[in-house]
């Protein structure tokens, strides 16, 4: 009895030890779920998650190169660097949109994102998962509302493409109205010169003593004007200063002054101011000789022979450089200028009828500069050409297809499209071989062929080119340098230079003119005369 009752009082012992740790097990589960459930409960709904990739964040890597970080697929830095370029194009399409708020926070973003990348570099080890999930995760965000906005490729690509193509119409706009501007710029008559012309021309009416010695001038030199042993130079012009310097530049650097005799050209309204101005400063001219005309004395020159004055008659010519209205603006307001029909600009189609007894003569344009001796160019055999100039078919300069019109058949059976152009402004006419050939009637006869303006647009270029052509020496290039009055030329170049010429818009008369280059002209213009400073000169 006993025995049984040990061996039961150990078996319900036992019993009991096994079911308290059951309990305890159960508990421990009961507990742990319930730990769960209350986290789970509690757990805020996460942002867009990003894949986490396997990456040894726990050792350093010594002198990281952020370059070859930048190119590995399984870089965060390359990540982060992607949406940064990809955030900066949506931040311009968002511009574009309006959309200025989140602009500014995708820009916001992307500094974040640098200030990450740059901390990474700096401290030369790579971006863990760590260090660039929230910066990742928050651009992410970004970028999937720039989507759902449509900020997408395609729309990026449509409204990019319609912006150039606003810019585009707006470039060209801007670019017509400042060619319109530039050219008006260019044909502006300065206040100053107007200022001179007026007062020149007042003084000459009333001061009969400069008129007497201007008169006793021309008697003692009338004989210079014809003599073909001197060297005779031509200008045409209506402006007096530009005139000046031409005159006062060939007579400082000329070995013989009293050699040199030039004759000038102008029109009625600047006639009396021009002989004022030569009257007032002969003594100043080293003993050259200048002679004034004005283009309506010469009787010969009237619409029955010269075909610019005939075309001015006609009421579609005056339309077209007057007014402006026939063609709805298709033509680039500089082949309209006026100014390539004014009898001073056509002139020199007709030097030998304007100086009949001469036998040589060289043309120089007002905007000139001469700053070398030119009785070289006398002496030139121009193989029995009649024109001596200097070639333009190098460099930036162009040859004669690049001034005509070859889709006209007249103009493509005549000349060669490769020929080479040369300049007007510097130009050494043999006029004997020019009345021999006829030259002015070659001249006619293009100039009427062009009535309606089919053969050439612009200028007195063209009709020259057409009617030199085999007529033409071609003189050393340094005799007359080009391009002072819209290009770089190299100093060089200019300091080889015979005549400078200021050819194109920027004349150095003008505000617009190039400064560099002004300094070259202005030695020239005596701005101590009283005149000069009355009318503010400077």
């Amino acid at each position: 009895m006993n025995r049984r009752r040990g061996l039961d009082f150990r078996r319900a012992g036992g019993r009991r030890k096994i079911s308290n740790v059951v309990w305890w097990v159960l508990s421990a589960i009961v507990i742990t779920l319930f730990i769960l459930i209350l986290s789970k409960a509690t757990q805020i709904e996460p942002r867009p998650s990003i894949p986490e990739r396997r990456y040894r964040h726990e050792k350093l890597v010594e002198g990281m190169n952020m370059t070859e970080e930048m190119l590995s697929p399984t870089s965060f830095a390359r990540q982060v660097n992607d949406q940064i370029a990809l955030a900066k194009a949506f931040v311009v399409i968002a511009k574009e949109s309006k959309n200025l708020q989140f602009a500014w926070d995708l820009s916001a973003q992307i500094r974040n994102s640098q200030l990450l990348l740059s901390t990474a570099a700096a401290s030369r080890r790579p971006l863990t998962v760590l260090d660039s999930e929230p910066t990742i995760r928050d651009m992410a965000v970004l970028l999937y509302q720039a989507q759902q906005l449509h900020y997408d490729s395609a729309t990026m690509i449509m409204r990019l493409k319609a912006t150039i193509q606003s810019l585009e119409a707006q470039m060209s706009s801007v670019t017509e109205k400042s060619a319109k501007y530039a050219q008006i710029a260019a044909e502006e008559v300065p206040k100053s010169l107007y200022c001179l012309g007026v007062r020149l021309t007042t003084d000459w009416f009333q001061n009969s003593e400069l008129q007497g010695k201007l008169a006793e001038r021309s008697y003692a030199v009338a004989s210079k004007l014809t003599d073909n042993s001197l060297y005779h130079f031509c200008v045409f012009s209506d402006n007096i200063v530009a005139t000046s310097v031409v005159v006062n530049s060939t007579a400082l650097n000329s070995k013989a002054p009293e050699k040199v005799v030039f004759h000038l050209v102008t029109n009625e309204i600047n006639y009396a101011a021009m002989k004022s101005w030569f009257a007032m400063n002969m003594d100043n001219l080293r003993g050259v000789t200048v002679e004034v005309q004005k283009f309506e004395d010469f009787r010969w020159l009237n619409a029955s022979y010269v075909p610019v004055l005939k075309q001015l008659q006609d009421s579609d010519t005056q339309s077209y450089y007057f007014s402006g209205h026939n063609d709805d603006g298709r033509t680039p307001i500089k082949f309209r200028n006026p100014k390539y029909l004014s009898m001073l600009n056509h002139l020199r189609f007709y030097i030998p009828e304007v100086f009949p007894a001469l036998k040589k003569m060289v043309f120089l344009d007002d905007d000139v500069v001469v700053q070398k001796d030119l009785s070289a160019l006398f002496t030139i055999d121009l193989n029995r050409n009649v024109n001596g100039a200097v070639e333009t078919c190098m460099e930036t300069f162009h040859r004669y297809h690049k001034y005509l019109n070859y889709s006209h058949p007249l103009i493509r059976s005549h000349f060669d499209p490769d020929a080479c152009g040369w300049a007007f402004g510097m130009n050494v006419f043999d006029l004997v071989e020019w009345r021999k050939r006829n030259v002015t009637g070659i001249y006619h006869y293009w100039q009427e062929k062009n009535v309606d303006r089919t053969l050439w647009k612009l200028g007195t270029l063209p009709p020259g080119l057409l009617t030199f052509y085999g007529l033409t020496e071609a003189l050393e290039p340094s005799w007359h340098v080009l391009g002072l009055g819209y290009a770089n030329v190299d100093a060089r170049v200019i300091d080889k230079g015979a005549v400078l010429h200021f050819n194109g818009n920027l004349k150095p008369w003008l505000k617009i003119g190039m400064e560099k280059y002004k300094p070259l002209w202005e030695k020239y213009v005596d701005y101590s005369h009283p005149f000069m400073q009355q009318c503010n000169f400077h």
